[in-house]
């Protein structure tokens, strides 16, 4: 997979990923792609919320790597 391939679906599954993190006031940003990791800033809601690792390995790296499976690692850069 080619970079911006990778970039079109890592950008595909944040939009899977968004509706749900804005209906609790919150939202997530792509930073950068670096080797196999993905840096993401959550934002709103999401910044303060007791669970947003929970959500950021449950919800958005599974999704991620759904889309685009060589990813390895997705963090958040706050």
């Amino acid at each position: 997979m080619t970079a911006e391939e990778t970039l079109s679906n890592v950008e595909k599954a944040l939009d899977e990923i968004r509706p749900f993190l804005m209906s609790d006031g919150g939202n997530i940003k792509l930073l950068s792609i670096e080797d196999s990791i993905v840096k993401v800033q959550l934002e709103g809601a999401c910044t303060g919320c007791s669970v947003n690792q929970m959500t950021l390995k449950n919800g958005v790296e599974a999704t991620i790597k759904k889309y685009a499976p060589q990813i390895e690692e997705v963090i958040n850069v706050a």
